[in-house]
């Protein structure tokens, strides 16, 4: 891949719901990017808000380059990314959160590694994703928030760290040689299920790709109020472990994995119960949170894996 000056390289996609200030801040910073402004497009895909958001993208009409609203009627995630991939019109794919802020050179950090890739080994690019905290933090919930760290320099990763959907570059040929992003695996109104991006990441080192960490792209990833409570810390852990176990059935060895996970969370799950009652009697209630979180994980294990089995979502 050639260097960023000339034609549209890059594509820059931003699913949202319901998110239309925070989407207001991602676009600022957008605009303000340091790559050749006629070298990049915005797109964002609205998944049927019922807010302001349509409102937000007309407020950068004037930007250069101005972001492209679409309306993505399927509801989900990655039904969102999907569209974009069949909407853009560059080389590179940039999947953005819509809560997250990022510097001027952003754009230029993540895509480096693709530009000097004129042999196609590299699959993808994640950049780091920073928790901040505008509301924030709760003492309880700060252990399950910190940055990927996974290397200090832009390079491969091993095959046990994978980079988040919030700030990853792939080029479009990637697509068309390995098909579109698992719909079943990422969140949709209602529920809290993430994967997508990690199943596609798999199918990228499993076509023999590299994926790259470029810790320069640095995108700040907000999580506000709403994020930090006992209520969304349980359904995420809840939802979380039922991707896991939907992303595993169509791998081999998918059985024996049920028997063992089904097996392991039963025990979990009346440890961290117990663990949790221990907790609130002796007044450590952040202690108590942690547990009763533990043990929703554990139950999401146990809710979905009879459901795989017998070929349910």
């Amino acid at each position: 891949m050639t260097s960023p000056a000339g034609p549209l390289q890059l594509t820059v996609a931003i699913p949202t719901y319901n998110r239309a200030d925070f989407l207001r801040q991602t676009l600022a910073g957008l605009a303000r990017q340091d790559f050749p402004r006629g070298s990049f497009e915005v797109l964002v895909i609205d998944n049927n808000s019922t807010d302001h958001t349509r409102a937000v993208v007309a407020e950068f009409a004037g930007s250069t380059p101005a972001p492209r609203y679409l309306l993505e009627t399927k509801q989900g995630l990655d039904h969102a990314r999907n569209r974009a991939i069949s909407e853009a019109r560059g080389d590179i794919l940039v999947f953005a959160d819509d809560d997250i802020l990022m510097s001027p050179d952003w754009l230029t950090q993540l895509v480096a590694p693709l530009f000097t890739d004129s042999a196609h080994r590299v699959g993808a690019v994640g950049g780091e994703v920073i928790p901040v905290f505008p509301d924030g933090l709760p003492p309880w919930v700060a252990e399950w928030h910190a940055p990927l760290a996974f290397r200090a320099d832009a390079g491969p990763l091993i095959a046990k760290d994978s980079p988040m959907g919030a700030n990853l570059a792939l080029p479009k040929w990637v697509f068309e040689k390995l098909g579109l992003f698992h719909t079943a695996l990422d969140r949709a109104a209602g529920n809290y299920f993430s994967g997508g991006d990690s199943e596609m990441i798999r199918r990228v080192r499993a076509a023999g790709l590299e994926v790259w960490f470029a810790p320069a792209a640095a995108v700040q990833h907000q999580m506000p109020a709403s994020r930090t409570t006992f209520r969304y810390a349980s359904r995420h852990a809840f939802d979380s472990a039922r991707s896991r176990v939907i992303d595993r059935a169509g791998q081999p060895g998918a059985a024996a994995y049920f028997f063992g996970r089904f097996l392991g969370n039963l025990g979990k799950t009346l440890g961290f119960a117990l663990l949790a009652l221990l907790n609130f009697l002796i007044a450590r209630p952040g202690e108590a949170k942690k547990a009763l979180v533990r043990a929703w994980r554990s139950c999401g294990y146990l809710y979905q894996i009879p459901r795989s089995l017998v070929g349910k979502i």
